[in-house]
């Protein structure tokens, strides 16, 4: 299957690679990753299925073509903003492999999990090399897999208890949430205290804590509007939800629909496509999460239990082919939008920030962006300024100089922010190694800097 998809991919002229995402769909797991590999091996080579040399064909539309890469700085980089002084970008390690999340013990050291089933210790800005053990071995075979999320518990410092999200290892790489108690090199007493009853590597499954030590779950997977994107609608089914539970993965009883026949009780809302980041709003306490969409039509949303955000009845986005994914872009009884992105940003991970060191970003929203409208290398990271109302006034794009995709932002316990690139071992598809990912450090200069 993957051989004839290639080819049909090859056939009029570079290897159209977002072809073959539609044809594979986002659910084929194995075989949709072997046909991206083989179609990236092909275009190595500079062949296509006729024989003819890859040059000499017309151009045509490659998923993942973008603009120049351009490497890491060596030396701290210092970039213009607004409203703000000028900061400073600084490479905190650059020896990071698909890192996927990021959190901060009490005393500034940072935990990292990469994809690949390895959780990363950042102790006074070096990067251990010898990865935390204990950690459970996970589900690595789809491009939406792995080791994903980590998130501290809110009593921390009493319990030392720590979360992670995964693809199981075995056949499905069913998501499930685990927790253990870390030591400062090793995790122990590791159990898994809910496991996803629908089988598939879903993306997404960022965490975020309540002050109760409640916590919300997010669960993509509901990529195509067609096919899997129909289950988001389903309350009988985790995918495309938003789910809570309590901190040792039980029911919390005023749970939306407890008590309801065929609605699954840890369903907090649904509709959702594949949220992949997910915080709390500082001053409401409100949940908040973004929606990585199609081709446009990513979103904010303000999650309220039991509603419905509307995947894919009603979107503002496009399929990758063009075509609309709904004549709908909402509907009376379902929920709209905070914030719209067309073209889209492919977001993922965001924070609030609450800090002092830049005093004129208090209450703005940063999003990490991997990709804009579709084109490589174009991430970047979002700063979104709302009203009083909680409605947006305006953005603006940050680190766009960098030409990095950003896979996590968060603030640390300095008051700085920190974000993760995507990039690793794993080849991109165009079949080339990218860079090693980093860890960057955002300070304030000058004047007014909060220093």
């Amino acid at each position: 299957m993957a051989d004839s998809l290639v080819k049909g991919a090859f056939a009029h002229g570079p290897p159209d690679l977002g072809a073959i995402h539609m044809m594979l769909g986002p659910d084929s797991g194995r075989v949709r990753v072997t046909a991206i590999r083989m179609a990236a091996a092909v275009a190595c080579l500079g062949v296509i299925a006729t024989g003819a040399p890859a040059q000499q064909q017309a151009p045509g539309f490659s998923l993942w073509g973008g603009v120049s890469r351009v490497p890491l700085p060596d030396e701290p980089l210092l970039l213009h903003t607004a409203e703000q002084p000028d900061i400073r970008v600084t490479v905190v390690t650059a020896e990071l492999d698909n890192p996927w999340s990021l959190a901060f013990l009490p005393d500034g050291t940072m935990l990292v999990t990469e994809r690949e089933g390895r959780l990363r210790v950042i102790r006074d800005g070096e990067l251990d090399p010898d990865p935390v053990s204990g950690v459970p071995p996970v589900y690595t075979d789809a491009l939406w897999s792995g080791l994903m999320e980590i998130a501290l518990h809110p009593r921390f410092e009493e319990n030392r208890l720590t979360y992670l999200t995964y693809s199981q290892a075995g056949e499905d790489g069913t998501i499930a949430l685990a927790r253990a108690r870390f030591d400062g090199r090793a995790l122990h007493d590791l159990s898994e205290v809910f496991v996803v009853e629908s089988p598939g590597h879903t993306a997404g499954a960022r965490l975020v804590f309540e002050s109760d030590s409640t916590l919300f779950l997010t669960m993509g997977g509901a990529f195509n509007a067609t096919t899997s994107g129909l289950r988001a609608q389903d309350p009988n089914d985790h995918v495309g939800k938003i789910l809570r539970l309590r901190d040792d993965g039980g029911v919390p009883l005023d749970n939306p629909f407890v008590g309801r026949v065929a609605h699954k009780p840890e369903v907090y809302s649904l509709g959702h496509r594949n949220p992949m980041g997910i915080t709390i709003h500082p001053q409401t306490g409100a949940v908040w999460a973004h929606e990585h969409s199609t081709q446009g039509g990513d979103e904010v949303n303000v999650i309220l239990p039991g509603r419905n955000y509307g995947w894919p009845i009603v979107s503002y986005g496009r399929e990758y082919s063009g075509a609309r994914v709904s004549e709908q872009p909402w509907r009376q009884e379902m929920e709209q939008p905070v914030v719209v992105w067309l073209p889209s940003v492919a977001p993922s991970g965001m924070t609030f920030y609450t800090g002092d060191r830049f005093p004129a970003w208090r209450g703005n929203l940063f999003v990490g962006s991997l990709m804009t409208g579709r084109v490589g290398r174009t991430g970047h990271l979002e700063r979104i300024v709302f009203n009083e109302d909680g409605e947006e006034i305006r953005r603006e794009s940050l680190l766009t100089e960098l030409k990095q995709r950003i896979r996590d932002v968060r603030q640390g316990p300095d008051g700085l922010i920190y974000v993760l690139t995507d990039n690793g071992h794993r080849s991109d598809l165009e079949g080339r190694l990218p860079d090693r990912a980093a860890l960057l450090r955002i300070e304030p200069v000058g004047p007014g800097s909060g220093s």
